[in-house]
């Protein structure tokens, strides 16, 4: 079963897109990397893990912090969404999910269904 793995930092609106995609599909588990505010704020009715980041930290750091809570858990096949955060956390977590070793398809929110990007 596919994971998903979403950005869940910053953007107006990012957070409704991000809960109607986890809501899209049966996912085998949902990875949620957001800042503390993220982990408080946010709820999620299916198989999930925050994973905590410092979005003021280096991009080297926030990879580094994503790697060592997802190595060795995901699924061969994982759903990325970037909506959500800012540059620097989008290219540590690329750099990350290249580290782990995973293929990706990036997703988004359908009007019915998840599409892939």
């Amino acid at each position: 079963m596919t994971d998903l793995i979403v950005m869940l930092t910053s953007g107006k609106g990012t957070w409704a897109e991000v809960s109607r995609l986890i809501k899209q599909e049966n996912w085998g588990h949902v990875y949620l990397i957001c800042t503390d505010f993220g982990k408080e704020k946010f709820t999620c009715d299916k198989p999930s893990s925050f994973i905590v980041i410092n979005s003021f930290s280096s991009p080297n750091d926030i990879k580094n912090t994503i790697v060592s809570q997802l190595k060795g858990k995901l699924s061969l096949d994982v759903g990325v969404n970037m909506t959500s955060g800012t540059g620097n956390e989008h290219m540590a977590l690329l750099s990350a999910l290249l580290e782990v070793g995973v293929g990706i398809r990036l997703v988004v929110p359908g009007e019915i269904s998840v599409r892939e990007v």
